[in-house]
């Protein structure tokens, strides 16, 4: 069985090179060298993902507990924690330098089956006491780690590897690792998201048939080679000792959309032979239905239909065609009127009293694409066809599509952006009706065009940055002012928008402001302001002013702009209102 020192020691090597073809070369080499099971742990790991794709909810471990559990280890820290903390270039390389305060530092016997089979089981505990009985596993597991062991181990809990090794490079180490062309790889994992499945269909070890990208069967739930319709074949190390059997659908990856100026830009980058809908406020779904059942999947490829019984029954009609939807569940009022993204949430990841929150929050679905049906995969077929495919099922079994028109001209075109823009949505979506449907790629098929909602607000705090930013203040945080007290209270955190340059330059001048500083976070007076962009307002337990900014980042820093001068908490309540209601009409 191969060490999890030995994974260690490449991640170590992967950090130590800036080269893109080295790290694909370092890892693919190691991936070659291990048994199939194994290889499928390690490439999972190596991106950062604790667990395959479609699990990683069940984990829910953070970075505090994770110190919290290593801290229990080493009693005599409570001087030193918050210095190693403040020197360290990661969190990893903190719980490293922690762990070798202990009196001795375990030999390295770890495996990588062993630690996955205990990440399986920490996600698998629920219910009474769940948290203790999940702190109890991982602090046994980092007490038998290593130094370094343990520092690797942390970076993947939390997801933050930070050695150069992205999802997309690891499909060239794969590729490497294989002997395959890279186009190869990218295609397959187009269909399986799972870095891991991926690694054991291509892995030079798997004896049987070439390997070949899933079919729509597969995807309906199979595990089958597409050439032989057998199993794959896998060392007795394999996923299946130790994943949660499951046999749900597999996800295939939405295709995502590049942001886009303007209409007008849109009609530059797409040609005028497209079609617009309004961009929702909703959650993405893709929808599977088999004979079997209809499964739903989120944007992060979860499982969630346990959440959505509504959609599963108006699915139910067009079970025996198979279809593939992607499309957009929106949270409405008792009018149907859309709601909020924020309100939404309160269904997603609800399995326990469904029935009572049915009721009191309803959804809407939209569907907007078609990417199977009747055992096809339409994926390589142009848009214009799957919409008239979608369309024609849609009328079928009762099914609303996305407000949407193609243009005749740009000014027809700009008065359907002024008519969502008006009716409180983020802008528009812009689609090449020639466009292919290009899983998991930003191409420039399709495009979105937001509205930018900006506030003027004030930078209260700043926290240390890791990996790439350590040594700057580079995590703000962003407050407005309560008009009543002459107060700063917070409404989010963004580290988006700067560049190295704004790190360096906002990191000399908040230290020229600095009133305190505690665990990392740096406390100054309220004298910067800076124009933040958003794209919506939610509800917020974690702050006094009860609201949060979604998705914040600097679109400049305010030189010209006093604090007193920054937006108030007034105006981002009636910013909050202004979005929270919003009257929809899928007629264009």
């Amino acid at each position: 069985m191969a060490s999890f020192y030995d994974f260690a020691l490449v991640c170590q090597s992967l950090g130590q090179t800036s080269s893109r073809l080295q790290i694909a070369q370092l890892a693919g080499d190691f991936l070659a060298r291990l048994e199939i099971g194994e290889a499928a742990i390690a490439a999972r790991f190596m991106v950062g993902r604790p667990l395959p794709q479609t699990q990683e909810k069940r984990l829910q471990v953070s970075g505090r507990a994770i110190w919290r559990v290593v801290a229990e280890l080493v009693p005599d820290h409570s001087e030193s924690g918050e210095e190693i903390f403040a020197a360290a270039v990661d969190f990893g390389e903190a719980i490293e330098v922690l762990l070798r305060l202990r009196a001795t530092d375990p030999p390295p016997r770890l495996t990588l089956g062993e630690v996955a089979q205990d990440l399986v089981e920490v996600a698998g505990i629920e219910g009474p006491h769940s948290r203790r009985r999940k702190f109890e596993l991982l602090r046994a597991l980092f007490a038998r780690a290593s130094a370094l062991e343990g520092k690797y181990l942390a970076k993947i809990l939390i997801r933050e590897m930070r050695h150069g090794m992205s999802e997309g490079l690891m499909l060239e180490a794969i590729a490497r690792m294989a002997g395959r062309p890279v186009s190869e790889i990218r295609r397959a994992h187009m269909l399986d998201t799972d870095l891991g499945q991926i690694v054991s269909q291509f892995h030079p070890g798997r004896a049987g048939a070439e390997p070949v990208a899933p079919t729509t069967g597969e995807l309906a739930g199979t595990s089958t080679d597409a050439a032989q319709g057998v199993p794959v074949q896998t060392d007795p190390a394999s996923l299946a000792s130790y994943t949660l059997p499951s046999s749900r659908p597999k996800p295939i990856r939405p295709m995502l959309a590049a942001p886009a100026a303007s209409v007008t830009a849109a009609f530059a980058i797409l040609g005028e032979s497209l079609a617009l809908e309004y961009k929702l406020d909703g959650a993405r779904v893709q929808i599977h239905c088999a004979p079997s059942g209809v499964h739903i999947f989120s944007r992060r490829m979860n499982d969630i239909s346990p959440s959505l019984p509504e959609v599963a029954e108006m699915m139910a009609p067009l079970r025996e065609r198979r279809p593939i939807f992607d499309g957009e569940v929106i949270a409405v009022g008792m009018r149907g009127e859309a709601l909020a993204f924020q309100e939404l949430m309160r269904r997603f990841g609800r399995v326990r009293g469904i029935e009572q929150v049915r009721a009191e929050q309803p959804i809407r679905l939209f569907v907007f694409d078609l990417l199977g049906v009747d055992g096809d995969l339409l994926i390589d077929t142009a848009y214009r066809e799957r919409y008239q495919r979608l369309a024609e099922l849609a009328t079928r079994a009762g099914l609303e599509l996305a407000p949407r028109i193609i243009p005749d001209s740009v000014e027809q075109a700009h008065e359907f952006y002024s008519r969502a823009i008006g009716a409180g949505y983020e802008g528009l979506m812009a689609k090449a009706l020639s466009s292919l449907y290009t899983p998991g790629a930003r191409g420039r098929g399709w495009l979105k065009i937001k509205n930018a909602r900006t506030l003027d607000l004030v930078i209260v705090a700043a926290d240390w940055g890791y990996g790439r930013r350590h040594g700057w203040l580079s995590n703000y945080h962003l407050a407005v002012r309560d008009p009543a007290t002459g107060q700063f209270v917070m409404v989010g955190k963004t580290f988006k928008g700067l560049t190295d340059a704004d790190f360096e330059e906002m990191t000399r001048r908040l230290q020229a402001i600095k009133v305190a500083e505690r665990a990392g976070t740096v406390f100054v007076r309220p004298e910067i302001v800076v124009e933040v962009a958003y794209s919506d307002i939610q509800r917020s337990p974690r702050y006094a002013v009860g609201m949060a900014l979604r998705f914040a980042r600097i679109l400049h820093i305010r030189t010209d702009k006093p604090a007193e001068e920054a937006d108030t908490v007034d105006t981002l309540a009636a910013e909050f209102e202004r979005q929270l209601v919003k009257p929809l009409d899928s007629r264009p």
